[in-house]
């Protein structure tokens, strides 16, 4: 029977200043580890503002700054580590990158965000992550603690052919860094995890950055963990915190052995070619 696993939401503040937007992840990650939290999750771009025309000053490659001490961290505190994402440099490409890191310091999965952020909404929001950025083409998975986890990076959350696919690989639990804004945020931030959640019968896990009111994009904030059956078990508001959250996978089994949505699925009619 597998344990119970203890996930610590770093909800941080991020500002312009890279090297202390990374000691203060460094922090939460310690932080996490004195809670006994298996895994410490952080933000999307947690080291640097959500601004597709800054994000070459933030870009590195990997291993970088952010990624190294993170790793080091993740090994000193003998926790696993979702390292957000960071701005990813690859000869001249550039990409939104999640990195994840097991309790030894040792990579353990890599993300490039597949769908980017190009949104113009008249009056409220217009960003494009294409400007600067290039979209990945690997979905991902991977194993901890005998628990398999899909990854993805916000807005690949909108696209629900992808949390199948990962559901159809085994995932029982999604983790989701992201950085939704004011606009979109209360619309869609609960809405999609839940949704997602439901749908495919996992655990759903979003961490945002804490807001600031100082740049343009704002972020949303109100990091997240629904269960299989679409509950809430913990959510934050918009400032900087650390949330626990204790899951059961067994829940996961349970939602697919009482309601079996993925076996009544009518392939005969259609399917997911991938």
């Amino acid at each position: 029977m597998k344990q119970p696993l203890s996930l610590a939401l770093c909800q941080i503040k991020v500002t312009p200043d890279k090297e202390k937007n990374i000691q203060n992840a460094l922090k939460f990650i310690a932080k996490a580890a004195a809670a006994n939290a298996d895994i410490a999750i952080l933000p999307e771009i947690f080291n640097g503002p959500y601004d597709s025309k800054i994000f070459p000053q933030y870009a590195e490659e990997y291993p970088g700054p952010s990624t190294e001490k993170l790793a080091r961290a993740a090994k000193q505190n003998r926790i696993a580590v979702v390292a957000g994402s960071v701005i990813e440099k690859v000869n001249s490409h550039l990409y939104n990158s999640s990195f994840v890191f097991d309790h030894q310091g040792e990579l353990l999965a890599r993300h490039r965000k597949i769908h980017l952020f190009d949104v113009d909404m008249p009056g409220r929001i217009y960003f494009k992550e294409s400007l600067t950025l290039s979209a990945g083409s690997d979905i991902t998975l991977f194993e901890y603690k005998n628990i398999k986890f899909g990854l993805m990076v916000c807005y690949d959350c909108r696209f629900p052919e992808l949390a199948r696919i990962l559901a159809m690989e085994g995932a029982q639990v999604i983790i989701m860094p992201g950085n939704f804004n004011l606009t979109s945020g209360p619309l869609f931030w609960e809405l999609m995890l839940r949704t997602r959640a439901v749908d495919n019968q996992v655990y759903m896990v979003g961490v945002s950055a804490a807001r600031n009111e100082k740049p343009a994009y704002q972020s949303w904030g109100h990091s997240m963990v629904t269960d299989p059956w679409g509950r809430v078990l913990v959510e934050g508001d918009e400032k900087e915190i650390m949330l626990l959250s204790t899951i059961d996978i067994a829940e996961t089994a349970r939602a697919r052995e009482e309601m079996p949505l993925l076996k009544h699925r009518r392939i005969d009619l259609y399917k997911l070619d991938y």
